[in-house]
């Protein structure tokens, strides 16, 4: 992924003269300056982010443990960050092209998130590739309206489990030529149908999901009380595994 620029700068006085109290780093913090990293095209490093806040590493990687238990972040075997939603530092499937940034993107669901989280990059180029016959897809997405297209996004793990797994999860939220190719996907892995949704669902679902999260203060959305946004989207309860 390409190189970003800090998104602030610390004087060396403040760099040596802040208290270090291990593993006390202030998590909104860490969060903000996680995201800001994503923001500018760059995977956040543990050490990364301890000189963006002027902290020891321990405290950064104490942070992180936190926000994976609010379910902020995820984070790969190494201990550095996988996934803050809608971004990703692994390849999933997906690649998001900003005016003059590229991310990966997480999933369906993520990549068409970005152009709404980051309307002044905007319109982006998302591609893929269908999971079933390796069709090539790329579609002008923006924060206005839905792209043009027949083709259906599938989300394999219930909402339900998403969160035990979410890399696993988001590695299979993808979009595919039509029906046909998620019934002759699931033919061929052995795995049970999940959530199938057209191009203009999956925009609506995006487009509003993860309004705030760049800012400080940002509140998870929590799928008990998503009923309301999800029928206003145009989709059912079956999403979240909720009675119609």
């Amino acid at each position: 992924m390409p190189n970003g620029v800090l998104a602030w700068t610390r004087s060396p006085l403040q760099r040596t003269t802040r208290p270090s109290n291990l593993g006390q780093v202030d998590t909104e913090d860490l969060r903000v300056a996680v995201y800001d990293r994503f923001r500018r095209g760059e995977a956040p490093k543990v050490q990364a982010l301890a000189a963006d806040l002027a902290v020891p590493p321990a405290e950064v990687t104490a942070g992180l443990r936190a926000l994976v238990a609010q379910r902020h972040i995820a984070l790969g075997a190494d201990g550095e960050i996988a996934m803050a939603h809608p971004f990703t530092a692994v390849p999933l499937g997906f690649s998001v092209m900003g005016r003059d940034r590229l991310w990966w993107g997480g999933c369906a669901w993520d990549s068409f998130a970005l152009p709404h989280l980051l309307p002044e990059q905007g319109p982006m180029v998302v591609a893929t590739t269908c999971p079933a016959c390796d069709r090539a897809h790329a579609w002008r997405v923006d924060n206005e309206q839905p792209p043009p297209g027949e083709q259906v996004a599938h989300f394999l793990v219930p909402t339900t489990q998403m969160w035990d797994d979410v890399v696993y999860t988001c590695g299979h939220q993808r979009i595919f030529c039509s029906e046909n190719c998620v019934s002759a996907w699931l033919g061929l892995s052995g795995k049970e149908r999940g959530y199938v949704m057209d191009l203009p669902t999956l925009w609506r679902l995006a487009s509003g999901w993860y309004a705030g999260r760049l800012e400080r203060g940002y509140v998870r959305r929590e799928p008990s009380a998503a009923a309301g946004y999800l029928q206003e989207v145009g989709l059912s309860g079956a999403f979240w595994g909720l009675p119609d």
